[in-house]
């Protein structure tokens, strides 16, 4: 083979030669380029095994890799059950659908909530100038809400009872999902809470999110208590204990991936039975920290960030994140905020290890955070002030 290429390089060295006698021919670039590429094809075929040949071509040739030609979990060597090339078969024709471009492609915002959302009137002016691209979805878990702004008016979906740290706040979340997939100019969806706030501008979000081809889902390794200390050897052999991931249940996610989650049942079933509080040996596991972000981290790790657009402060050390007062709303924290550029975790073994990673945007190193909570409802009218000053863009 490398004879066949010296060869050929022989040849070009011989026609280029010949060109200084005769300096009215062009030089057959074309031809050089050409075998060139043949050559190089050759040589990563010869060199790597007929089973990863054609992965290690795709690697070579694109910065994301072929999904297509992943044949098991990551890390994982055994013969798939049957249900699991069942759902790899279906996820792997979903993300080789391709994207179909839109005139008015919208950002769906989901607004999980018990009743009534606290930042009605921010989100209205978030919104106003904007109609043409984005829609609001409300599911409402404890009493009906009372909206005062347009945008919300008629936006509450179909909503069912949601219990913290059950299987429930992941139904709720397909519910919004499914409900948002039904308006084909939906093409990014971002999960909310009753306590979350804008810390940017509408432009500078749509662009965020719109202008790049990844969820932002927050998925790490913690092997300490709260992380693979919660895994239940029942998920076995769909879910290893390798492959269990946590993360924030606040995601974007793009429509390929949205349909995906309508599409699984496997492993969703998995969490829905396996991941729950009261587990067997007093474990308490929490679905919505674990099911999205194990279940992509398995099955297209390459098309997700591995941080949450939405801030939140853990460094408390509770059950729960930091929560702000009206006292606590200033310039300077929400500006703060907004600049951060590394994500941020600590895992809850002895360790206390923490993992820090810059945020990368296609290619460029970018602000991580849209979204921040935990806002008391005191600090409306606070926001409403600071608004048209920390969202300028930077």
């Amino acid at each position: 083979m490398k004879t066949a290429c010296v060869w050929r390089f022989h040849l070009r060295e011989l026609l280029m030669s010949g060109s200084h006698q005769r300096p009215h021919l062009k030089r057959p670039v074309w031809i050089i380029v050409l075998v060139s590429m043949v050559c190089i094809f050759l040589i990563v075929a010869y060199a790597y095994p007929l089973q990863s040949s054609a992965a290690a071509a795709c690697n070579f040739f694109s910065s994301k890799g072929c999904t297509m030609y992943v044949s098991k979990p990551s890390g994982s060597s055994r013969v798939l059950t049957d249900e699991e090339t069942y759902s790899q078969v279906v996820v792997t024709e979903i993300l080789k659908i391709p994207s179909i471009p839109l005139k008015n492609p919208k950002i769906a915002f989901l607004f999980l909530t018990p009743g009534t959302l606290p930042f009605e009137r921010l989100w209205d002016r978030f919104f106003q100038g904007h109609e043409d691209r984005f829609s609001v979805y409300v599911h409402a878990s404890k009493e009906k809400p009372v909206h005062i702004s347009r945008y919300f008016i008629g936006q509450d979906i179909r909503s069912d009872t949601v219990v913290w740290g059950k299987i429930s706040m992941v139904d709720a979340e397909k519910r919004l999902l499914a409900n948002a997939l039904q308006d084909p100019d939906n093409q990014h969806f971002v999960l909310l809470s009753d306590s979350c706030v804008p810390i940017h501008n509408f432009d500078y979000v749509y662009s965020y999110l719109m202008f790049t081809n990844i969820s932002f889902i927050d998925s790490f390794m913690d092997p300490g208590p709260h992380g693979t200390g919660r895994y239940s050897e029942h998920m076995l052999p769909e879910v290893e204990m390798e492959e269990f991931q946590k993360g924030s249940q606040w995601f974007t996610m793009k429509r390929q991936h949205a349909i995906i989650v309508m599409a699984d049942s496997l492993y969703y079933t998995k969490f829905k039975l396996y991941c729950k509080p009261g587990m067997e040996h007093g474990k308490h596991c929490y679905a919505d920290e674990h099911y999205l972000p194990t279940f992509f981290h398995m099955i297209d790790p390459g098309g997700i960030a591995n941080w949450s657009v939405t801030y939140v402060d853990w460094s408390e050390g509770k059950w729960h994140p930091r929560s702000y007062g009206a006292q606590d709303v200033t310039y300077e924290l929400l500006k703060n905020i907004s600049s951060i550029d590394e994500s941020l975790h600590v895992t809850s073994d002895e360790k206390k290890t923490v993992l820090l990673k810059p945020c990368i945007l296609n290619g460029q190193r970018r602000a991580c955070y849209l979204f921040a909570r935990k806002f008391y409802p005191e600090t409306v009218d606070k926001l409403m002030h600071l608004f048209s000053n920390y969202t300028v863009v930077n």
